[in-house]
């Protein structure tokens, strides 16, 4: 990470866990171990930032942190499955854009709870830039001349993603409709396959986080044409900002920790305190640049304000774009 972008992450750190009034959890809390539920299959980011986090929480907080990966439904399951939870603080959610923003417009009255209800926000953890890549499909050098591409193709012209509703997808979308240009959506079930057919040639573009497309980067057989956040990355630092094109476009992957509604105060400040503290160690530190993300580090009442600002930013989106769940 760059000195002056740790130094800035540092200083948040330092301002988001300063409060000597922060309540104390009750005596003896937590007396068993702590469930940590990802919406997402093994191995994928949310898996390894949930993995890395949890070891430093069962540091901080005396008992072990088991993660259980609840895939299924856009994430809806493990929401669900939380937000049915008794609210002691044991059951956690490692929330992400897709089921706690994206999925109240996506999936609309067929939605069984509403994560703004049911859930109460403990601390925002991590982001990551997301990365543009190309294939043989198209002949673009840069992100405007991928842009004129799709402009000539008058709709025409694909793009894979994960998943409907998923970041990349929601991310290329935002991007076509901030260029004022149009392109067809090719949805698969996960990133790996999606970047098979893009490095093949049969899909010319798409979006996805930094570790699922370093290696195929440096082998060769994807070109990164731009990063989603709003500055470049230190590992692709010859790889532009979206924004040195749009200026003013900005999309994170964002990790963030939620537990069942009427958790008691005490316990989520408590919960708070441990997350925030941990992510100024080195090693969970190390664990996130790994995986592309860097600490983001917001209490839990600014990190519930991010998600309300988050689901009236991509509702129109989505909307404008059609997206509808699989």
């Amino acid at each position: 990470m760059h000195p002056s972008r740790r130094a800035f992450l540092m200083s948040l750190l330092a301002a988001a866990i300063a409060d000597p009034a922060l309540a104390q959890a009750p005596a003896g809390w937590p007396d068993r171990p702590l469930r940590l539920v990802l919406p997402y299959t093994p191995g994928g980011g949310t898996d390894a930032v949930a993995r890395a986090l949890g070891a430093r929480l069962n540091a901080a907080l005396g008992q072990p942190v088991v993660v259980e990966n609840r895939p299924g439904a856009g994430g809806n399951l493990a929401t669900e499955l939380v937000a049915g939870a008794r609210p002691d603080g044991t059951t956690l959610l490692m929330g992400n854009q897709g089921p706690i923003s994206v999925n109240p417009t996506l999936f609309g009255r067929n939605l069984k709870i509403d994560p703004g209800m049911a859930l109460d926000p403990v601390a925002m953890v991590a982001e990551t830039p997301l990365v543009l890549v190309v294939g043989p499909g198209t002949k673009a050098g840069s992100l405007a001349a991928l842009i004129e591409e799709y402009r000539a193709a008058k709709g025409s012209m694909t793009y894979a993603s994960p998943g409907n509703g998923a970041a990349g997808h929601l991310a290329m979308a935002l991007l076509l409709q901030e260029a004022g240009v149009e392109g067809t959506h090719v949805p698969f079930r996960g990133a790996a396959p999606g970047l098979t057919d893009v490095a093949a040639g049969h899909i010319p573009a798409m979006i996805s986080t930094l570790p699922s497309v370093a290696g195929l980067v440096a082998g060769g057989n994807l070109r990164a044409l731009a990063v989603t956040g709003d500055r470049r990355v230190p590992s692709m630092s010859d790889v532009p900002a979206v924004a040195e094109t749009l200026p003013g476009y900005r999309v994170t992957a964002w990790y963030g920790i939620l537990v069942p509604h009427g958790t008691p105060e005490p316990i989520r400040a408590r919960l708070e305190e441990a997350i925030l503290s941990s992510l100024g160690t080195p090693d969970l530190v190390s664990s996130l640049e790994r995986e592309g993300a860097v600490p983001y580090p917001m209490k839990g009442e600014e990190f519930g304000r991010f998600i309300a600002a988050e689901r009236a930013r991509w509702a129109p989106v989505v909307q404008k774009a059609g997206i509808t769940a699989d």
